[in-house]
């Protein structure tokens, strides 16, 4: 393969591109200005391209040129490109200035997509199937996966495709150029949970006059933590954090209402089915031993991301193969982030891998993480990526011919 060696010599333009993406951050599933940016950088190579109707996602086909015509089969691959409400700290001189970043790394998972498309598009010629690429928006919370796959990305070819593989840069935790991955469970399910406690106000010198829901609120928060360690096994962990606590408007009143908001993770369905009714117990009980009334929604957000166990070992070699031994290791537990890959790879068997990008001279255990103002990554992993993308559609559709063949 010279995937490594044509993804080298167009580092520069993929840091440049980079660049262009970064500076200008958007949020959601309308990304408009970084959907321009991928158009653009794809124009003219030998693709078939559509756009999302939904969002500002980006599609594109590449028909191999040597595909079996009686059943070519299909690889998918996937950027996601949008950014967090995220105010940059980093000092960089293209950091954004609008409110928002790329605080995840999806600015270098767009731009390696791109080096990827242009890697298979120069080897063409070479492909014995089709491979799509997958540019999505909304992955941070606006489930842009499920658009994407609600609008046809997995059938885009003309048939389900075979196999899908996703990739993920980390600022922090893991050296630079490093990859990583794990049969199963790789991250996390996500789920939300809002709260509104409804008590009586009063004046905060006599509470014994009201009902105070801040209290009982403080409570329930506490209360969630204990019943975690007393309702699920430490070795399918879940985790409730809450990350907003609301109520009040001065410091001798007793408001009527309180409010938090916690994210819920786990690592199995087990778990999802039970959290549901043990959350009702746990804040139905505390809202009643303090007189108060709860009303809640727990919101299901992202599956758990499991990787197919063949494919994952596919992955492992494909990087050893193109970027030596030891730029591979397996992930030792999963990852408590989550991602809406897991639906394309619960619906098409798959794999998503980890890169570490720590920034040169960093410690990876004290480097700032993905989300902080201050995350940085390394751009030296760019053509590195490009060149495992490439490597990993080019590489699972010879392994499709050669079992069709034998």
């Amino acid at each position: 393969m010279t995937f490594l060696e044509d993804a080298t010599a167009m580092q520069g333009d993929l840091v440049e591109l980079r660049k262009r993406l970064h500076h200008h951050p958007e949020i959601g599933l309308e990304l408009p200005r970084t959907q321009e940016a991928v158009l653009s950088a794809i124009d003219g190579l030998p693709l078939e391209i559509t756009t999302g109707t939904r969002t500002t996602s980006v599609t594109a086909v590449l028909r191999g040129g040597r595909r079996e015509a009686a059943d070519p089969k299909t690889v998918l691959i996937r950027g996601d490109m949008d950014a967090l409400p995220v105010e940059e700290e980093t000092g960089l001189d293209f950091a954004a200035t609008n409110g928002a970043m790329h605080a995840c790394g999806h600015d270098l998972h767009t731009t390696s997509l791109v080096g990827a498309a242009k890697l298979l598009s120069q080897h063409r010629d070479t492909l014995k199937g089709d491979v799509v690429f997958m540019f999505q928006p909304g992955e941070e919370g606006f489930d842009g996966a499920g658009v994407m796959i609600e609008e046809g990305v997995l059938d885009a070819a003309g048939k389900r495709v075979d196999a899908a593989f996703g990739m993920h840069v980390f600022s922090s935790q893991l050296p630079s150029g490093l990859f990583t991955s794990k049969a199963g469970t790789v991250m996390s399910a996500s789920h939300g949970l809002f709260v509104t406690v409804r008590g009586a106000g009063g004046h905060g010198s006599a509470p014994h006059r009201a009902k105070d829901p801040i209290v009982a609120a403080a409570a329930m928060v506490t209360a969630l933590q204990t019943m975690v360690t007393r309702t699920f096994d430490i070795f399918d962990p879940v985790v409730i954090t809450v990350g907003k606590f609301s109520g009040g408007t001065k410091r001798n009143v007793i408001p009527d209402t309180a409010t938090f908001e916690a994210t819920v993770r786990c690592y199995s369905e087990v778990n999802e089915d039970l959290l549901a009714s043990s959350i009702q117990r746990t804040l139905e009980g505390v809202a009643a031993s303090h007189g108060v009334d709860v009303e809640y929604r727990f919101k299901p957000e992202y599956p758990t991301t499991v990787n197919t166990a063949a494919e994952v070992d596919f992955g492992a070699d494909v990087v050893r193969n193109i970027l030596g031994e030891e730029r591979y290791q397996e992930m030792p537990h999963p990852v408590s982030g989550s991602e809406d890959f897991s639906r394309v790879i619960a619906a098409v068997p798959g794999a998503f891998l980890g890169i570490g990008a720590t920034p040169p001279g960093l410690d990876p255990d004290a480097a700032p993480m993905n989300h902080s103002p201050r995350a940085d990554f390394d751009p030296a992993v760019l053509s590195d990526a490009a060149a495992i993308y490439a490597g990993l559609a080019s590489r699972r559709l010879d392994v499709f011919a050669e079992e069709v063949a034998s």
